[in-house]
């Protein structure tokens, strides 16, 4: 079955003696497209997250955010620079005297100066993929199963409206055929009328008439409708990215919608295309979730 290009999933694991949380958020996209935000130590590890979540996603836009949560001892994780702080409040009470301004230099504003707090020395250095690997592996796990879930309730929806055009199609195979009888009638009056009693030449008449029924015949595009919904139906059955290949059914199935709406010429079989077209752009509408 499907997926839907919607989802989220998180992880927390140890790496490098420190635990390590990863979310991936996906939305939709017409491509695989990857924002990803990393700690300063695993950035250098930005291509192998794009390889290794290429392998699970084929589509969508990835929102991946990574951060250390604590070390595996239970520490903060964050280190103080004591003489950095040092430095950045004598700076601030000097700039306050200069300016003669009021308030107070508060261990708030001076921690959220640059580089007072970082990362804790015990996760310095370089950090394996291998160790982050199976916690990325996770969060995508999750992640996937959240579209899975999504995608399934998608392909109930998408399947709901090609039954409902179906139908529609049904109705108008059921109609065109009287149509074809009420436009031949018609035809006999307006040419008897024109003719004013005089005798009808019937061969011209026929010529006419087959002349009518060809131009108003639906039935090759009745045939393609049903042709499209058919790989429609398989495609919705498959469990691979099928997203854009109902994309191109969708625009074939609303080519033929529109030749019948041209060759109606019933008020009944006119409003049955009306609806059709609507539901078409429903379709359209959900199918842009689709993986």
């Amino acid at each position: 079955m499907p997926y839907s290009m919607t989802g989220f999933g998180a992880a927390e694991g140890p790496v490098a003696g420190r635990r390590l949380r990863v979310e991936i958020r996906t939305v939709n996209h017409r491509y695989f497209n990857l924002s990803a935000k990393l700690p300063s130590d695993l950035t250098a590890l930005e291509g192998e997250l794009r390889e290794r979540l290429r392998r699970d996603f084929d589509r969508g836009h990835l929102s991946v955010q990574a951060r250390w949560s604590e070390s595996a001892d239970g520490d903060t994780g964050f280190a103080v620079d004591l003489d950095r702080a040092r430095l950045v409040a004598a700076r601030l009470r000097e700039m306050q005297s200069a300016l003669g301004l009021g308030g107070e230099v508060t261990i708030d504003l001076v921690a959220r100066q640059p580089d007072v707090l970082s990362s804790a020395a015990n996760g310095t250095g370089e950090v394996p993929w291998s160790e982050v690997e199976p916690v990325v592996a996770k969060a995508g796990a999750e992640c996937r199963a959240m579209r899975a879930r999504e995608g399934e309730a998608l392909t109930k929806e998408l399947a709901h409206r090609v039954d409902l055009l179906e139908r529609s199609a049904e109705t108008i195979a059921g109609r065109a055929p009287e149509r074809l009888v009420r436009e031949r009638d018609r035809l006999r009056a307006a040419v008897a009328e024109l003719l004013d009693g005089r005798a009808v030449n019937e061969e011209r008449l026929a010529q006419e008439l087959a002349f009518l029924a060809d131009k108003l015949d639906v039935t090759e595009e009745l045939v393609r409708f049903q042709a499209h919904v058919a790989a429609v139906r398989d495609a919705l059955r498959s469990d691979k990215p099928v997203g854009k290949q109902l994309g191109f059914l969708a625009q074939e199935l609303g080519r033929e919608v529109n030749t019948i709406g041209s060759k109606a010429g019933d008020a009944g079989i006119a409003q049955l295309v009306i609806g059709m077209k609507g539901e078409l752009e429903k379709f359209r509408e959900q199918l842009e979730n689709l993986e």
